[in-house]
């Protein structure tokens, strides 16, 4: 749920050609927990990478514009989404209030956290040269975590099948369907080597909150004074508990705008030191915490690659090609430093076209 800016109202006959539109409308007339809205306002205000969608509607009184969550019940659990975004107010953290919700449709009457993503206004930022402004939104967002993290209610485990189950997207939707290649034996042997790995780390992290998709589309640039400050956090209807490195890497190495290494090496330290101080069972020694940063990452890279493929072949979302180079990158990284992942930086290299050059050395 990352709304962009929205049309100015909504054409009848694409409400006429959705049934589930029209049923929104239809919702919005009964005045759901007593607002008066305006349902000829409903206009789209993002869809994401599920069978979710979103709308935005102005209210008659007291005035703005609040969201509804159209989420098809026998595709998505909007009670799910109520009772984590009610956890993580109590948690002091900025999510959408819920303030009428439908259950057997489906619809749940959301407050409006704003239009303006942590994605748009970090590229903004950077381009006019803003960094202390992109510093202080980001440090932000790891307090934000630190906070998410300390959260005490049970969750689904993010568990070794689940883990598995998101790499093996990786050779069959990128590597198969989208890149039309195929695994030898040796390849296929190598990268289930290289996947076992990489459970053995994610499996022995500390478990936290894990909100799974904690990156700049999903955070909203607040208002001064608006919520429990910044940022708004959106999509955490999927969280689990997990390993604690999972929502970091997800930010400082995000699939939708990169930072330099340095830079990313700062803010982990700032979160460390923060998680420390909050009593977050981190690592002690922040080398191997930053080991265990960088292998799940490639966890999550291997995945997101094997999900953007999918979103594309399977759904028709084309937009998110435009993504995999950064993910990508990301994956050789990673791939090329540890002499663990080698049978997955040779992949890579052949799949890449990179020609490998042998040099000796006496």
């Amino acid at each position: 749920m990352n709304p962009p800016a929205s049309p100015p109202s909504d054409a009848a006959g694409a409400a006429c050609a959705d049934p589930r539109r029209t049923l929104v409308r239809q919702w919005l007339a009964q005045r759901p927990a007593g607002v008066e809205l305006l349902p000829d306002t409903l206009r789209p205000a993002s869809a994401d990478a599920s069978f979710r969608r979103y709308f935005r509607v102005d209210a008659a009184a007291p005035g703005g514009s609040l969201i509804v969550m159209d989420a098809p019940p026998d595709k998505e659990d909007v009670g799910r989404f109520a009772r984590i975004a009610a956890l993580l107010r109590e948690g002091g953290l900025s999510v959408p209030r819920v303030l009428a919700a439908d259950a057997g449709q489906g619809l749940l009457l959301l407050g409006d956290l704003g239009q303006t993503t942590y994605l748009d206004a970090l590229q903004r930022a950077r381009q006019a040269g803003e960094h202390a402004a992109c510093d202080s939104w980001m440090r932000d967002a790891l307090n934000a975590l630190v906070r998410l993290q300390g959260l005490r209610a049970p969750l689904p485990a993010y568990d070794r099948q689940r883990l598995l189950a998101e790499m093996e997207l990786f050779p069959q939707w990128y590597v198969q369907r989208h890149l039309g290649a195929e695994l030898g034996a040796a390849e296929s042997q190598g990268l289930q080597q290289v996947f076992e790995v990489l459970l053995e780390c994610a499996l022995a992290q500390p478990v936290v909150w894990v909100h799974r998709d904690y990156h700049s589309r999903n955070l909203m640039l607040l208002q001064p004074g608006q919520e429990l400050g910044n940022p708004g956090i959106l999509d955490f209807q999927d969280a689990v508990l997990g390993p604690i490195t999972y929502d970091l890497v997800s930010l400082l190495r995000d699939a939708y705008i990169a930072w330099p290494e340095e830079q990313q090496i700062d803010w982990a330290v700032r979160y460390w030191e923060a998680a420390r101080g909050a009593r977050l069972p981190v690592d002690a020694d922040f080398g191997r915490f930053y080991r265990d940063f960088e292998f799940m990452g490639l966890q999550r890279q291997l995945k997101v690659l094997g999900i953007f493929a999918r979103l594309h072949h399977r759904d028709g979302k084309a937009q998110y090609l435009g993504d995999l180079p950064q993910v990508l990158a990301y994956a050789s990284a990673v791939a090329a430093r540890y002499r663990e992942f080698a049978p997955l930086r040779r992949l890579l290299e052949r799949l890449q076209g990179v020609q490998v050059r042998h040099g000796y050395t006496f």
